[in-house]
């Protein structure tokens, strides 16, 4: 009688590890828990050879667009995006995380300089009612990654009086073009960006329920 044939492990699928960037912006846990719920190994930390290691970088951020700059450079955070940009390796901003990734911000008649990925500048909405707080529909470019699969009607949670109210890069000839959705509070606003590697949205994807979390899903598979 032959012996049965030893059993050959299958292959495990390593979950994606992401870093949340502390840069004592507030949020960290809640994104956090949501990237563990979609399947990410998460560490919320500072250390720059952790974030520059990890697959995905999550920059979250809420407050005043000076703070979170000044947070970010303390932290080094514009050199890491920057070092990973550069690799190819995927950046994802929240709320302020996203706004200072322009290269300016006002507020109440403060300027502050930002990360300087983009162009333009963050600034007050011309809108009837401050801050935009509350559910909203966003209108998403047919190719965009983040948002495969959902519907026109989906709804995500939005908290800010700032936003990019126009978009004013160009794509240099033989480059794809950003994708940019848009959202609508007394104006059009900048409400998610697909630049790349480097993605943002206005919105919090982490207090968004079952639509954020398909959209950190997303996310994540293009990490893999």
């Amino acid at each position: 009688m032959s012996s049965p044939a030893p059993s050959v492990p299958r292959p495990t699928t390593r979950a994606p590890r992401v870093v949340v960037l502390d840069y004592g912006s507030g949020n960290l846990r809640s994104a956090e828990r949501a990237l563990e719920h979609v399947g990410a190994d998460v560490e919320v930390t500072a250390d720059g050879r952790a974030a520059l290691a990890a697959d995905g970088l999550v920059v979250p951020g809420v407050g005043a667009f000076a703070a979170c700059a000044a947070g970010l450079r303390s932290v080094h955070g514009e050199r890491l995006i920057e070092q990973r940009l550069a690799g190819g390796r995927p950046v994802l901003g929240i709320c302020v995380g996203m706004q200072v990734l322009f290269e300016r911000g006002v507020e109440f008649g403060e300027e502050a300089q930002g990360a300087g990925q983009w162009p333009g500048t963050v600034e007050k909405l011309q809108a009837p009612v401050l801050p935009h707080m509350g559910w909203n529909t966003v209108r998403a470019p047919e190719d965009s990654v983040l948002f495969a699969g959902m519907s026109p009607d989906t709804r995500f949670y939005f908290v800010h009086s700032f936003a990019a109210r126009r978009w004013e890069q160009e794509a240099p000839e033989h480059f794809r073009p950003a994708r940019v959705t848009w959202a609508h509070h007394g104006e059009d606003f900048v409400a998610a960006v697909e630049n790349g590697p480097l993605a943002a949205t206005q919105f919090h994807p982490e207090k968004s329920g079952e639509a954020g979390a398909e959209l950190l899903s997303n996310w994540l598979g293009t990490l893999r």
